[in-house]
């Protein structure tokens, strides 16, 4: 009888392993300082914002005449930094390079002479990415919350339950980000700058305009998300006004769902299917 080939260890155990080295890799890598030094802008923005309030205690930032407190402070840097900047930056430069940086480096192929399936590579490589973002990005936004929101009227216990959404949120936008520009790496070569040109040209760009192309991206359905209400009568509100055509949380939460589920099968398939030529 013919000796049978050994048989690959399961899909989930495979990519637990690839996570575990995965992991250490993104924690002690160059890209972990980037994301500390992202990460950390916010948190000086706030400390320099609750040091100026506490050294000019009498004073009231106003936009428009309207009076500003810490939670709508709060609110705006979540949505202008972390939702529209960060997220997505993170799910770029993390996601395109989960497998493209193997093949740049020539080791995809020491990668998958393993005996494991070639989908848990790139499912465990993506996990160990989302962790690495998640435990970076949500205490830097509970530290930004507890230094700007007691600023001023109100006060940490009336807006508690949208921090606990805000972290939702970004958790979410950090999966389905990373698991599309994920796909994009698995399958397109300068994977980057286009992931950068998806991100910071196509959607904007969309999501001024009427339309269905806006459905066409996760910001359109991530902004959905953001429990916070802009300072009436602001200029921030105006800027705001292109983003009022919004879905429902259900259907957000269920397209963002969709998204990372569907990309994330897709990349694991491509990796599984492609042959990867590496240039001499």
């Amino acid at each position: 009888m013919a000796d049978r080939p050994p048989r690959q260890p399961p899909l989930v155990r495979s990519a637990a392993r690839v996570f575990d080295l995965s992991l250490a890799q993104m924690l002690w890598s160059r890209r972990s300082i980037f994301l500390a030094l992202l990460v950390g802008g916010p948190i000086m923005m706030a400390a320099i914002v609750r040091l100026l309030w506490t050294l000019l205690p009498d004073s009231t930032l106003r936009i428009n005449g309207a009076a500003v407190g810490g939670a709508a402070i709060f609110g705006i840097m979540m949505w202008l930094l972390y939702v529209r900047f960060i997220v997505p930056v993170l799910g770029v430069f993390y996601g395109t390079s989960l497998i493209a940086d193997e093949v740049d480096d020539k080791t995809i192929t020491y990668l998958f002479t393993r005996p494991i399936p070639r989908g848990a590579i790139l499912l465990g490589k993506y996990l160990a990415y989302l962790a690495c973002t998640t435990l970076l990005i949500l205490p830097s936004v509970v530290l930004v919350y507890f230094l700007v929101v007691p600023l001023g009227e109100g006060g940490i216990g009336r807006s508690f339950p949208q921090l606990l959404g805000d972290l939702g949120m970004l958790a979410a936008g950090l999966a389905a980000y990373g698991a599309l520009f994920a796909a994009v790496g698995a399958r397109l070569k300068r994977p980057l700058v286009i992931g950068l040109v998806f991100a910071f040209g196509w959607e904007p760009g969309v999501l001024l305009f009427p339309g269905y192309l806006k459905r066409l991206t996760v910001a359109y359905y991530l902004q959905a998300l953001v429990p916070h209400a802009m300072p009436d009568d602001s200029t921030i509100t105006v800027l705001l006004q292109a983003f009022r055509e919004v879905p429902g949380i259900a259907s957000s939460l269920v397209a963002l769902a969709v998204i990372t589920g569907a990309t994330l099968w897709m990349a694991m398939r491509w990796v599984s299917r492609r042959e990867y030529v590496l240039e001499q």
